[in-house]
């Protein structure tokens, strides 16, 4: 079909655009394709439509403005670049739409929804929505901040959030909260609670919502479930006035096979692989994406973008980053397709994933980019230049598996895996870290955290104090799921809230208030932030009593030169004139004591604080004498003075 007059086809695609997309790095596709209302001279008004099918014989597009006819509106090829478009008088915002795709093989008829809608119906329905994303921001003194809020040497303590099941109406069919309605809620709990951040779990359009958002199909539109995409906006303009910033989960790693999705798109694997042994994934059974396309990869990257832009999120946190760089991910021998080296390496997702941070960095330098990477991949959070993959931050894996089975362990065992705790140190600075909770350590049968904790309840708060102590003192940014900071009996459902009703019991309100404390103190002290990624910023003080299950060492600030001492007794046992070095003689202030009253403990402590003695200890030139409370953690703080790195 031959493509109308310009004057008669306000068509937004310059021939650049069409060069740079099919070249792979047009990466603001969202303002050229899907669905653009348009208001022309004279009056006239109508939307303008474009989609990339390549592989199509026949494209058109049907909803509420001609009848969903197949026939009414079919669209123009822009020649080889596979785009098809078309203007259509008088389809306008909130009207419903789908593309009709008739491939040019095997007789392939289907209903696409848009892969560039900014908006969809709610599921189950899986039409796409005419929309703009015009809003007025009021988040500008956080945008303007943001940039040190995410910086390396920032506090950053993550609240990880599901918005479905964070908080649901009982009284209203147990339907879930909506973006407006959790702006206030979700905004007014996290910032008090002293969290600097709030990751989302996927709030891309997905049609199962047992997914979590993890099967998406909606790459530019937030769930209709929770509102418009105003509405969503308004969530994040809400968090970011209270100096909370937003990270969205994103998954470029894989795609649902339902049919009105990305999947076969055009009666040809578009999106994904053909060859199921590299564009079938074995967990989930889904779709995995051709980072070699060039189209693909321009789709993807504007994807990332749009977020950024559109949304003002802070960072993106990458899903199953591991699944993405080897080939043989959960395959067995024979099921997957080695490198053109012979290697398991995919370098088309190495190469998209670097190119991903390098735009992301590039135009967005506040921001930052997380990975869940859960191998030991090298250089994932180092720069693209030096041969990384340009990530921000890393979510350390490996440590949440060795502190979970040792603090699962009963405390007369633990001093036969001592070396759980202390084997993190030896890589805790290959990367830069966060230090992840998450939502997979309470799913598929693991039960809640305090659920994992041994002996009697009293024990069990005093365990998770001690496991969100050392989460604090340790060097790496921090994350917590929902539920945890009250200690949620429960495993989480998607379907239902949290057990908001305990914090009427004081020992769950005695643990959110700890984690408020922490918190603070976390974002307060220098000393256990500014160097979370630097290894001048740690050091042992003894790390060999597994005897006794007692760990110390030492945390330094860089601005400031103060030092804290963080102290942790595994065990129930209170451990009374407990000598430990210190490199710097003075009086000690005791900042923080997880034992204390105020948080349901028992009350041991060194009375607000210890004086050092003349007595080297610990290779160090002085040393105080502690009182370690049982199964508890102290820390103690002292002034200016010099870092390792500058002895």
């Amino acid at each position: 079909m031959l493509r109308k007059a310009a004057e008669d086809f306000p068509s937004l695609l310059t021939d650049e655009d069409l060069y740079l997309f099919n070249e792979g790095s047009h990466f603001r596709l969202y303002h050229k394709l899907g669905a653009h209302p348009i208001d022309l001279e004279g009056g006239r008004a109508g939307t303008y439509f474009a989609v990339w099918a390549p592989d199509a014989e026949k494209v058109s597009v049907m909803g509420d403005f001609n009848g969903w006819d197949k026939k009414a509106h079919p669209l123009s090829s822009r020649g080889r670049s596979g785009i098809w478009e078309v203007f259509v008088p008088g389809a306008a915002k909130g009207q419903r739409y789908k593309f009709h795709v008739a491939s040019r093989y095997r007789k392939y008829r289907v209903d696409k929804t848009d892969p560039f809608a900014f908006y969809a119906e709610i599921s189950p329905k899986t039409g796409a929505v005419i929309w703009d994303l015009s809003y007025d921001w009021n988040d500008e003194q956080w945008m303007q901040a943001r940039s040190r809020k995410n910086s390396l040497d920032a506090p950053m303590s993550v609240y990880e959030a599901h918005l479905g099941s964070w908080m649901r109406v009982p009284e209203d069919g147990n339907r879930s909260l909506s973006y407006l309605e959790l702006a206030d809620k979700l905004a007014d709990y996290v910032s008090r609670a002293g969290f600097t951040h709030v990751e989302l779990l996927p709030v891309m359009e997905h049609p199962f919502f047992g997914s979590w958002g993890y099967q998406s199909t909606g790459y530019f539109a937030p769930s209709s479930r929770y509102g418009s995409p105003q509405d969503f906006m308004r969530l994040i303009d809400a968090l970011h006035q209270r100096g909370v910033g937003v990270i969205l989960d994103w998954v470029p790693s894989h795609f649902p096979k339902d049919e009105h999705g990305l999947g076969f798109f055009d009666g040809a694997h578009l999106y994904e692989h053909a060859d199921p042994r590299k564009g079938i994934h074995p967990d989930w059974d889904s779709y995995i994406f051709n980072y070699g396309r060039n189209e693909v990869r321009s789709f993807l990257i504007s994807s990332a973008l749009f977020w950024l832009d559109k949304y003002h999120a802070d960072a993106l946190r990458v899903d199953a980053v591991a699944s993405m760089l080897y080939l043989d991910y959960s395959r067995k021998k024979g099921e997957w397709i080695p490198n053109k080296y012979g290697g398991r390496e995919n370098l088309e997702a190495i190469s998209f994933l670097r190119r991903f941070n390098e735009e992301v960095f590039k135009n967005y330098p506040g921001v930052q980019t997380i990975a869940e990477e859960s191998t030991a991949w090298p250089m994932v959070s180092r720069p693209t230049y030096v041969g990384g993959l340009g990530f921000g931050l890393k979510w350390d894996m490996g440590w949440m598996h060795d502190t979970l089975r040792y603090m699962a362990h009963d405390p007369v065992h633990r001093r036969y895996h001592h070396h759980d705790l202390t084997f993190r140190m030896l890589y805790a600075f290959h990367e830069n870290f966060m230090l992840p909770l998450s939502h997979d350590e309470v799913v598929h049968g693991k039960g809640s955290i305090i659920g994992r904790m041994p002996r009697d309840d009293w024990q069990k708060f005093a365990n998770l104090r001690l496991l969100y102590s050392y989460l604090f003192a340790q060097p790496g940014k921090k994350l917590l799921f929902m539920g945890g900071e009250f200690g949620q009996r429960r495993e989480w459902n998607h379907d239902s809230s949290l057990d908001w009703d305990l914090l009427q019991y004081a020992p769950h309100q005695n643990l959110l208030k700890l984690v408020g404390d922490l918190n603070r103190i976390y974002a307060r002290e220098p000393a256990l932030h500014e160097m979370d990624c630097d290894p001048a910023g740690f050091s042992w003080v003894d790390a060999d009593n597994g005897a006794q299950s007692v760990f110390s060492f030492l945390r330094y600030a860089k601005s400031t030169g103060e030092i804290i001492l963080a102290a942790l007794n595994c065990t129930p046992v209170a451990r009374d004139n407990h000598r430990l070095g210190v490199p710097r003689g003075g009086f000690w202030r005791e900042i923080f004591n997880s034992d204390a009253k105020d948080y349901g403990g028992s009350g041991r402590g060194n009375l607000g604080g210890v004086q050092s003695a003349p007595l080297p200890f610990h290779r160090q030139p002085h040393s105080l004498t502690l009182n370690l409370p049982p199964l508890g953690a102290v820390f103690l703080k002292t002034g200016e003075g010099r870092s390792p790195e500058s002895k």
